[in-house]
Order: structure tokens, then C-alpha cells, then sequence
């Protein structure tokens, strides 16, 4: 049967994870922002970047999943093409996260919410 090694598996389900984190936290974020002030001229460029990053959290948590399935078909070894494509996939959402979270902060600072 194909797999993962120990630590890309763990990578993955931390990353996916963290993608979770994310989306909870924008989702969070927005709800706040839209309790506070209102949906107006002010707070849309916050909510329109809140859920671009919702998105963006969800798009990759999306092909984290389609890529376990993919190894999970890939018999009886995977692939050093897929096994490429992994490592591409997993080293731009490790580059995206810090990003995401660090957007998600600045929209809560810029607005006082906790």
C-alpha cells in the first residue's frame, strides 16, 4: 500500500490544522468586525480580505484532502512524479500560513478586536 512517511504525515495533518485554525479565526474575525461596526464603507476592504482569506484557508485544506486520497489510490507505491507534487503542495501552504495569520492579525489590530 502507498504511503506517506511518519513526518510527512504529520506535516500534513499539522497543516491541516493550521488551515482550520485559520478559517475558524477569520470566520471569527469577520463575525466581530460585522457585530461592532456594521457591514459599511469602512470595515468592507477588512471583510472582503477576511474572506479571501477564508478561501484561501479552505482552498488549501481542499488539496491537502484531494492529495491524501490521491496517495491513498497510488498502489502499490507512490509515484516520484506525485511524490513531487506533494512536497510542491505542502511547501506553498507552509509559505501561506504565516501570511494568512498574519493578515487575520493585522485586520484585528487595525480594528480592536480580540
Amino acid at each position: 500500500m502507498a504511503d506517506l512517511s511518519p513526518e510527512n504525515k504529520l506535516l500534513v495533518n499539522h497543516l491541516q490544522d493550521k488551515l482550520l485554525e485559520i478559517l475558524n479565526e477569520a470566520k471569527k474575525v469577520e463575525f466581530l468586525l460585522l457585530q461592532r461596526f456594521g457591514e459599511n464603507s469602512e470595515t468592507l476592504i477588512s471583510l472582503e480580505q477576511l474572506t479571501e482569506i477564508s478561501e484561501q484557508a479552505r482552498e488549501g485544506f481542499f488539496q491537502i484532502n484531494n492529495l491524501q486520497i490521491h496517495i491513498a489510490e497510488a498502489q502499490p507505491v507512490i509515484s516520484a512524479s506525485l511524490l513531487q507534487f506533494i512536497h510542491q503542495v505542502i511547501d506553498k501552504i507552509e509559505k501561506r500560513i504565516p501570511a494568512l495569520q498574519q493578515s487575520i492579525k493585522e485586520i484585528k489590530l487595525d480594528w480592536s478586536l480580540s
